[in-house]
């Protein structure tokens, strides 16, 4: 981090982790719209330099928390702080930026054009030009917004996150309609920003890209955290094994009667069994059926993610915590 971001964060007391400075704190945070409360006493630290994913079903509030991080929306009840003021403070200050899912853009100004009037709102800028090469659309400077796909849009709107060169970015559904070949590029991109040092929050709903991308998974469901921790820390908390064999014919209703067989599915000659007792279930299958080739497997984010943010995921308990 470097002396100009010290000073423009500088403040007295501030919490800090390896000598840098706290990025977000969130203390009992509570919104509310009318009857609706989004968010139920949401606790979350994040530190300097993390790369945290943000997961939960729709509706589950993830948008009202990031909205109260760049101060777009105010607490009903509960503390906000960003890099120790104020949301609006560091927002002014350029400290925070986002990418969100879509508006924000002219489409009758090119791409160059609106990179250049989005470093006019901001006392300091990165070089349009540069940040237009980390995004990876310098080649379409001259090409009018409304003339690029949506991929190209969404590029544009984290070269205009960058300009004032930012602390802490947050994404909000980044890849939202981009292509396979689209979200690995843009992925690419957001890593290498990411060495530099810049902290990231991203909200997705590709599993995978949280799997493969961040360092901290927190997962949220009915407006509360319900896991927070690593990748594996958080699929570790969808107690089980899947047992994957290849069995002809096989006998559905025998497979869900083995104890501890939580689900069972049958895909052709291929049966995909969830168990807690995965050793059981692969012996019952070697020695009670023609059932071979096994294949004993740790359940995935997905199962954990299904697991956690269901119903039984409404009151949180210290485990689903992932020791954080």
């Amino acid at each position: 981090m470097t002396d100009e971001v010290l000073k423009r964060i500088s403040s007295p007391e501030r919490p800090t982790r390896g000598g840098q400075p706290r990025a977000v704190d969130l203390s009992n945070v509570h919104k509310s719209f009318g009857s609706v409360e989004a968010v139920r006493g949401v606790d979350l630290a994040i530190h300097s330099g993390e790369i945290m994913a943000f997961l939960g079903p729709n509706g589950a509030g993830k948008t009202s928390t990031i909205d109260i991080i760049l101060g777009l929306s105010q607490p009903t009840v509960g503390d906000v702080e960003v890099f120790g003021m104020t949301p609006r403070q560091a927002v002014t200050k350029g400290l925070v930026a986002a990418v969100m899912q879509t508006g924000g853009l002219l489409k009758d100004l090119t791409v160059r054009e609106t990179a250049l009037y989005t470093a006019e709102l901001f006392p300091i800028s990165r070089p349009v030009d540069e940040v237009l090469k980390r995004a990876g659309i310098e080649s379409i400077a001259d090409r009018l917004v409304g003339k690029c796909s949506g991929g190209e849009q969404q590029r544009l709107r984290f070269a205009m996150a960058l300009i004032p060169d930012p602390e802490l970015l947050l994404l909000d559904e980044p890849t939202q309609g981009m292509d396979v070949a689209g979200r690995r590029d843009f992925w690419k991109a957001i890593r290498a920003d990411a060495d530099l040092g810049r902290t990231i929050v991203f909200a997705t709903h590709y599993l995978e890209e949280a799997d493969a991308y961040a360092d901290r998974i927190v997962l949220i469901s009915h407006g509360r955290i319900v896991a927070d921790g690593t990748s594996a820390e958080v699929k570790g908390l969808a107690s089980g094994r899947t047992i994957r064999a290849t069995l002809p014919d096989a006998d559905e209703t025998a497979l869900r009667a083995i104890p501890g067989v939580d689900n069972v599915e049958v895909r052709g000659d291929t049966v995909l069994v969830h168990s807690r007792d995965s050793d059981l279930v692969a012996r019952r299958l070697l020695n009670e059926t023609n059932a071979h080739d096994l294949e004993i497997t740790a359940r995935g984010l997905e199962d954990a993610f299904i697991a956690l943010t269901g119903d039984a995921a409404d009151e949180p308990s210290e485990e689903r915590r992932a020791g954080k």
